[in-house]
């Protein structure tokens, strides 16, 4: 969830016109702004897996209990002939989790557990502290997020950067291919996956995080009556807020699938420090023959 910086600091512009190929692609903001929200979704995604815990279904609709028959996912344990198992229902199927989840802990003291202990904070069982960690790094995320996305509304950088424009869309199949065999352009501006991933992370699944973590807030009841109608009930609201956090975590592990592909020391140099090198320029003897 990278931004495109359009001016060098004047200092390192002189020692950069050296090389051609290295250019400063990522400004302090964007730096800054990318490692908060790195940082505020790991806490959220740990501590909420330890909200999860409390009640480890997920259900469609307004309400849900016994006398209700909307449950699409649940983790928990049973006792069977071979001792306690743990066990992962999905749409009515079930899969035996033991030990990773429903059941898990060291050897001798395992216990029922939706997430592990290693996958929570606290690795205890805490609802109270997780709540804390969970809505104080929401905050981060969503103030974070609100500044950085009318700063790139007024400087263009949204317009610029991050919308795909008909070129963008007409070298879409070209692109999945290059990716597919992992032949990658190492240029100033983000190609048409970059963008369409990127903008689908930051445009549809960050918001709709936020406005589902809203509605399933009690306090917001009374500010924002609509919104749990809106979203087909808390319970509802509450599922969709699981299937965005199952798709970040799939967006950061094909992020850093692909950071490795296309060379982690200058992809980790852009984030950290500002500077990227891009593919040396094309050759054209045509070209070099005119201007002769």
């Amino acid at each position: 969830m990278e931004t495109v910086a359009r001016s060098e600091p004047a200092a390192d512009a002189q020692a950069a016109s050296k090389d051609a190929t290295l250019i400063y692609r990522q400004s302090r903001w964007t730096r800054l702004t990318h490692w908060l929200w790195a940082i505020a979704l790991f806490f959220m995604l740990l501590s909420g897996l330890q909200i999860f815990n409390a009640r480890p279904q997920l259900y469609i609709g307004k309400e849900s209990g016994f006398g209700y028959n909307n449950t699409i996912f649940a983790i928990g344990a049973e006792n069977t002939d071979r001792g306690p198992r743990g066990y992962t229902e999905i749409f009515g199927k079930r899969f035996d989790t033991t030990g990773v989840l429903g059941w898990s802990g060291p050897p001798g003291q395992e216990s029922p557990r939706a997430f592990p202990s290693w996958a929570t904070i606290p690795s205890y069982y805490d609802l109270g502290t997780a709540r804390v960690v969970h809505f104080f790094f929401a905050w981060v995320l969503s103030a974070t997020l609100l500044v950085w996305l009318v700063a790139g509304l007024i400087n263009g950088h949204v317009r610029r950067d991050l919308a795909p424009r008909l070129d963008d869309l007409r070298r879409l199949p070209r692109d999945i291919v290059d990716h597919a065999k992992l032949k990658f352009h190492h240029t100033r501006e983000y190609n048409t996956l970059q963008k369409m991933a990127y903008g689908g992370v930051l445009f549809v699944l960050l918001p709709l995080m936020i406005i589902t973590g809203l509605a399933m807030s009690p306090s917001m009841n009374s500010v924002l009556p609509w919104l749990n109608e809106l979203l087909g009930g808390r319970q509802t609201a509450r599922t969709i807020h699981f299937t965005v956090m199952v798709l970040l975590v799939g967006f950061f592990i094909i992020h850093m699938l692909m950071i490795l592909a296309a060379g982690p020391i200058n992809e980790l140099r852009s984030i950290i420090t500002g500077w990227y090198r891009t593919d040396p320029p094309a050759h054209d003897d045509s070209s070099s023959e005119r201007s002769a």
